[in-house]
């Protein structure tokens, strides 16, 4: 059973969604870096998803492409990267570890994915690779032993989803909504997404995509999803913060402790 499957279990077992906090690798530097993963799993991440940095994302807002400049200014590269995803799972052996790329860095490097599950990553989401592009990729990574991660939208056909759901592992990747990375304050989910996904056999539904507030998680787990990323939110909050470690394991604190109002929910519910 993989790193993902152990921690949907345990949530599941406990009515709890998942918390993933999303971080560039390298931003501002390598030492703070680390510090900052190890603030995330301090305030309760469940799972680590973490950003190469690059020159070109297209998925990416502005919060999160600063921190990639950030960091290639600082002279981190990918072979740093994965030092430091192997340094993390040295501290934390059950905690899954996410990575997201784009296809330049994956497919310029012999041996990327390879290199990736050795350092310790158990999934790779490469976000500019449409999923009718996805299974050579797909099929590397599964020889790798890295689950592939692939993304779904409110408007993906169905014929889409179901090829979703045959090259997926881990976790599906939901956008909640159009645009980029970023915040924004609508926190409106759509419902009949999870529902499509289950009939194309897709894995758990995870959202992303603006999570920022922890009633944007409370929604997205109405919604039916079995957990959500929040990535922009807590990369501006390290950066305006001076990368204070306290604030950000403060914050990661105040979204998990939303995923736990499944729970109380169920309970009150049983009373």
């Amino acid at each position: 059973m993989s790193r993902y499957a152990r921690m949907f279990e345990r949530l599941n077992a406990r009515g709890e969604g998942a918390f993933g906090a999303f971080l560039m690798l390298g931003d501002p530097g390598l030492k703070t870096s680390a510090s900052l993963l190890e603030a995330a799993v301090a305030g309760g991440a469940d799972m680590i998803e973490v950003g190469i940095p690059f020159s070109d994302p297209i998925a990416d807002g502005p919060v999160i492409q600063a921190a990639a400049k950030r960091a290639l200014e600082a002279g981190v590269r990918v072979g740093d990267c994965f030092d430091l995803i192997a340094g993390f799972r040295a501290n934390h052996p059950d905690v899954p570890v996410g990575l997201l790329t784009y296809a330049n860095l994956a497919i310029a490097r012999p041996g990327f994915m390879h290199r990736a599950a050795v350092a310790g990553a158990d999934s790779l989401l490469i976000a500019d690779v449409p999923a009718l592009e996805a299974e050579p990729f797909a099929g590397e990574m599964m020889q790798s032993r890295l689950e592939p991660v692939l993304i779904a939208a409110a408007n993906t056909p169905p014929e889409t989803l179901r090829r979703i759901g045959r090259l997926s592992r881990a976790y599906t990747y939901c956008v909640s909504r159009a645009g980029i990375t970023g915040t924004h304050a609508g926190g409106e989910f759509d419902r009949t997404m999870v529902a499509r996904l289950r009939e194309a056999g897709a894995p758990p539904p995870v959202f992303g995509f603006g999570i920022s507030q922890p009633d944007h998680v409370r929604a997205a787990l109405d919604a039916g999803a079995a957990g959500v990323i929040c990535g922009s939110a807590i990369v501006g909050l390290g950066a305006r913060s001076g990368y204070s470690t306290a604030k950000v394991a403060d914050f990661v604190g105040s979204m998990k402790a939303a995923t736990q109002s499944r729970a109380e929910t169920g309970m009150h519910e049983e009373c």
